[in-house]
């Protein structure tokens, strides 16, 4: 005989018979909706340690991605900050270099006479030189006749004058500039006491 054969009595022996059971058909409530079957399963103690671990692989691995997410949101901030602070003191330094030819070109003005074509001329410049500042966003601090800020002004020189109030600037030796809300340059003062 074949092998088959001879091992045919054992497993039937030890067969299970199979029986299908059809699905419960769900039941009509009377408020129309349709019950659910549930289905249980017998799970063994090694099946049930798995699916454990497996949850906490999963709880570990979604805690990893959000933190990841979280330091890579926090990255992108922190350099889109540093890239504007950059730019914001390149172009600082950038126009604080100009500011002497702003000064040089206003002592020019000042040498010739009014009506000289060569005081026109310069005038011309420094009003180009100062729409140009302007369209930088950089602005002239008003000094004299104010109080003295120091967050603006550097007093270099004090002087008595009744008529003035006291802190009042009462002159202005090097005009101040500000770029939006940051000081360029201290405006040079004399302050009344």
């Amino acid at each position: 005989m074949s092998e088959k054969k001879k091992k045919s009595p054992d497993a039937a022996e030890n067969a299970v018979p199979e029986t299908v059971t059809p699905p419960e058909e769900p039941t009509a409530q009377t408020s129309g909706a349709e019950e659910s079957v549930e289905e249980t399963f017998t799970v063994t103690k090694e099946q049930m340690a798995q699916m454990e671990g497996l949850g906490k692989l999963a709880a570990e691995t979604n805690e990893k991605y959000l933190r990841l997410a979280a330091e890579y949101d926090n990255y992108r901030k922190r350099t889109t900050k540093e890239k504007e602070s950059l730019y914001s003191d390149a172009r600082m330094d950038t126009i604080k270099a100009f500011l002497s030819v702003y000064d040089n070109l206003e002592r020019g003005v000042q040498q010739f006479t009014e009506g000289d074509p060569h005081r026109q001329g310069m005038e011309m410049i420094l009003k180009q030189f100062v729409e140009t500042l302007n369209k930088m966003g950089v602005t002239e601090i008003q000094a004299e006749g104010q109080p003295f800020d120091p967050d603006r002004h550097s007093a270099v020189m004090h002087t008595e004058d009744e008529t003035l109030g006291e802190n009042v600037v009462t002159e202005v030796f090097q005009k101040g500039f500000m770029l939006g809300d940051k000081v360029l340059r201290f405006a040079m003062v004399k302050v009344a006491n």
